[in-house]
């Protein structure tokens, strides 16, 4: 990982200082968002197996929608940064605005096809006792996604001019609402009605409206935010920002649906295996969920830091950026693998009642798959940030080609070959992430080297 302009101490040690105080937000939000969605799962789970299984399924899908459309609006992120590195407030402006209609465009026919969901999710022949708890929990969760995807479009916004820490506080008052409205609409406390699995959906569905909300209102109103006036000429269109959002953010998308749809469909494959494998599945990956969140949030602060020092026309100062950012991720993950190895049956254990039957054989599965977590940790979290640097310079169609054979020609052969031909089952799939997440960290981080020996930086679009 040498600098391509030479090692120079200061430079890294600053650049390091810059990527910290960006991403530190960051990563706080991502792992607020997760605390929403693993809040959910945590009070479902006291519903027993099937609910959790029915519910796991019914997130499958929403996250396959989900991956899709924030792919897209991703690259939203790289653009903003790039415009904002070259002083164009207005093309900031419109990249927001353009984003804002992508969201539209994408989310509202997705909402009509989670509508489906239940019969989806027959006809891949899931468990029939499941069907009817994915059914009820996605005709509340699915309105979920529009607020959502807009409110990852302002946060690529407010972190593209450097200040994410207001996205952070808007998710963090989201965390307890969102605990507050499950506990009472799950369960029917604070004189709310017992709704369970619907209720879960529609306390999911309301938070993310309202944070959506709250983040519009301050990017609309304080400065420095208000000086873009993101939504003046609100209907204006603008086709070749819209255009150039789809053509970088459709191969993100791919990418992340690839890498997404190997593991959700990982899901389904667990369904043949019955509930219990389902539901020990997705408690397991809570735990690599959760950590993840800090890569996950690296990479988005690399796309940053590397965009604006693209638009600046600094190569250097960028591919400086994308390596600490590679950097950290590593030191981090190795941390966190160890302490997996440590903890999981006391994890899973919490996702769990133990007082139902069910409970032991669904622990004992759960802590089996935790095992083999802390083994695909490390590559998980290099390939990310890997991959969010190279969008911050619009490289996005050949890491969609890496991410094609990674996820679907090794992993996919070694999950199945390792679950049904070898009889390993559950634990098979597992073995299967290992394989394809460190097939991907290698392919990922090498284009990342090329690009940087080249020195390439993207074509800024021209001024408006």
């Amino acid at each position: 990982m040498q600098d391509i302009g030479g090692y120079r101490p200061a430079a890294w040690r600053i650049e390091l200082g810059e990527m910290t105080r960006l991403a530190a937000p960051i990563v706080l939000t991502q792992l607020a968002w997760v605390a929403i969605m693993t809040t959910d799962i945590a009070m479902i789970g006291r519903l027993g197996a099937d609910a959790l299984a029915g519910a796991s399924l019914s997130l499958m899908v929403f996250f396959l929608g989900y991956v899709f459309c924030f792919g897209v609006v991703a690259a939203t992120a790289g653009l903003a940064a790039q415009a904002y590195g070259a002083r164009r407030p207005r093309q900031v402006r419109r990249v927001v605005r353009q984003g804002l209609w992508v969201t539209l465009v994408l989310t509202l026919p997705m909402v009509g096809v989670f509508a489906f969901t239940e019969s989806i999710l027959a006809a891949l022949g899931q468990p029939a006792e499941a069907l009817p708890a994915a059914g009820l929990y996605m005709s509340a969760l699915m309105w979920a996604l529009p607020p959502t995807i807009a409110f990852a479009v302002l946060r690529n916004f407010v972190s593209a001019l450097s200040r994410p820490m207001v996205a952070l506080w808007v998710m963090l008052a989201g965390v307890p609402l969102n605990a507050l409205l499950d506990y009472g609409l799950i369960f029917g406390n604070f004189g709310l009605p017992r709704l369970e699995l619907v209720g879960a959906g529609i306390a999911t569905a309301a938070v993310n409206a309202a944070m959506f909300l709250a983040l519009l209102a301050i990017a609309v109103m304080r400065k420095p935010f208000a000086r873009y006036a993101i939504l003046a000429r609100f209907w204006r269109p603008d086709w070749r920002q819209f255009r150039r959002i789809f053509r970088i953010g459709v191969p993100i998308a791919a990418t992340m649906l690839l890498e997404g749809g190997f593991f959700i469909g990982a899901v389904f494959l667990a369904g043949r295996f019955g509930a219990a494998v389902i539901a020990a599945h997705m408690i397991a990956m809570q735990l690599p969920h959760i950590t993840f969140m800090v890569p996950m949030g690296l990479a988005q602060a690399a796309t940053v830091r590397v965009g604006q020092a693209a638009g600046r026309g600094d190569a250097e100062g960028a591919y400086r950026a994308a390596w600490i950012a590679v950097a950290v991720t590593l030191v981090f993950m190795t941390a966190m693998s160890v302490i997996v190895l440590q903890i999981p049956q006391l994890f899973a254990s919490v996702f769990l009642d133990h007082a139902r039957p069910d409970s032991a054989a669904v622990l004992a599965l759960a802590a089996t798959f935790l095992f083999y977590a802390a083994f695909f940790q490390i590559a998980d979290g290099v390939q990310a940030v890997a991959a969010g640097a190279l969008r911050g310079v619009n490289d996005t169609a050949v890491p969609m080609m890496l991410a094609a054979v990674s996820y679907w020609a090794v992993g996919l052969a070694c999950s199945l070959s390792l679950a049904f031909v070898v009889g390993m089952e559950g634990s098979g799939l597992w073995l299967g992430f290992v394989c394809a997440l460190t097939c991907a960290a290698a392919l990922l981080t090498g284009r990342l080297r090329r690009l940087a020996r080249r020195r390439y930086l993207p074509a800024m679009a021209p001024a408006e």
